[in-house]
């Protein structure tokens, strides 16, 4: 069996593995990545926010995807029957990113992991992790390449960005069941030839068919649209009952006042894929040698596009606090990477449940708009969940439901 030396390695050459591995080369880290798939290949999470722009930035990654010309992202629409909420991120509270992308995943992953491989990054597609042992800080892993071929790449630091692989996790015993009630979504591309001119035509929006059943509509720059389903698991099940995906799909949309004459109809580009029971939980997000980033540790729910800016969240900070610590200098990973993660982590899970109980909606569709409590609201879909400047990240376990609660009252006083 052949073995290979580095400082890092990467599993997963998703957004959270290209920017670490980025970061860390050009830092003079000797870093490898390894990733299971092909690129390109189909996953979810196509749309952005301005957060992980930053990101992109740092790691020396904007310029490669900024050329592919994608869908811009300038904020997002939230519909209910004939309510609409729009969100501009120009318009949010404190410093950030004003816009961001919609994207093929397909395509803006393997941007990303060409980029990695142009700037001389040791990037090895189709090897599947089959073992990790530690010794101290120190790892063997054992790879196996597509032609079936052992080697073990030892390593000082392991950074597993292998997202719903969930690497680590899986062979160290690390997952534990997510707070979050179980939800599925049904998705799949759409040649869109209904398209209208103009903004109509480029906006993601989520339109609400029942107070925890959202349909995601995602315009992309090629033409196609993304089209997804979400609910409690077993709402999403009663949509077929055959368990056929492409039925269910269907049903959902017929379920759109909205999108009905847009879509009702629209050939499928691909058997629509079924996520179930999607969120996920890890016991700890670190240890002696290694850090988890990206899905391979939490993934919320999509309604509000945080999985991939967690993604690059935690790879960039993996990334530093391994370069921090190989320069001699002590890193409490507790404080300053579980600490720090499950701080933003804690305000989105606030804002998905909130979502769900419905107390977040009343927010959004009251008449008329509050200014103050939109941008700050903004901000946090933005994913700037770190500014304690902004009340609505600071007091997220009551504000919400403390205005929800607010404005109800109101609404039965004048109904008396």
């Amino acid at each position: 069996m052949t073995k290979e030396f580095v400082d890092v390695l990467v599993i997963g050459a998703g957004p959270s593995g290209c920017v670490s591995a980025s970061y860390l080369y050009k830092n003079n880290v000797k870093v490898k990545v390894v990733e299971k798939t092909k690129f390109p290949r189909l996953v979810v999470g196509e749309s952005l926010i301005p957060r992980v722009m930053d990101h992109f930035a740092e790691a020396e990654l904007f310029e490669s995807l900024d050329a592919m010309n994608f869908e811009k992202k300038l904020g997002a629409r939230f519909i209910r029957g004939e309510e609409i909420c729009v969100f501009d991120f120009s318009k949010k509270f404190g410093e950030g990113w004003d816009w961001t992308w919609q994207v093929p995943r397909a395509d803006f992953d393997n941007t990303m992991a060409q980029e990695v491989i142009r700037k001389g990054i040791d990037l090895e597609f189709e090897s599947e992790v089959l073992e990790v042992s530690f010794e101290g800080k120190n790892s063997k892993t054992v790879v196996k390449d597509k032609d079936g071929n052992l080697k073990e790449i030892h390593a000082k630091f392991i950074i597993d960005s292998s997202g719903y692989g969930r690497v680590l996790p899986r062979l160290l015993d690390l997952d534990t069941p997510s707070k979050l009630d179980p939800h599925s979504s049904i998705f799949t591309h759409v040649k869109d030839i209904n398209r209208p001119e103009g903004e109509e035509g480029t906006l993601i929006s989520f339109d609400i068919l029942e107070t925890e059943v959202w349909l995601w509509v995602i315009p992309f720059s090629n033409g196609n649209t993304s089209l997804g389903v979400v609910g409690p698991t077993d709402f999403i099940n009663s949509l077929s009952s055959n368990k056929d995906n492409a039925e269910a799909l269907k049903n959902a949309i017929q379920k759109s006042d909205y999108y009905i004459k847009r879509f009702a109809g629209t050939e499928f580009l691909f058997e629509p894929v079924k996520l179930e029971n999607y969120s996920r939980a890890v016991k700890r997000m670190y240890g002696d040698g290694f850090a988890l980033t990206g899905n391979s540790s939490e993934f919320l729910d999509p309604v509000f596009s945080s999985g991939v800016a967690f993604a690059t969240e935690s790879g960039m900070l993996a990334a530093k606090l391994y370069l921090k610590e190989s320069q001699g200098t002590t890193v409490d990973w507790e404080t300053e990477f579980t600490g720090y993660m499950k701080r933003g982590i804690a305000v989105f899970t606030t804002y998905v449940k909130e979502w769900y109980t419905g107390n977040l909606q009343t927010l959004f569709f009251h008449q008329p708009e509050n200014p103050d409590v939109k941008e700050k609201i903004c901000s946090v879909l933005a994913g700037y969940v770190w500014n304690e400047e902004n009340p609505f990240v600071k007091k997220h376990d009551n504000v919400i439901k403390n205005m929800a609660y607010l404005i109800d009252m109101e609404k039965e006083k004048e109904n008396k």
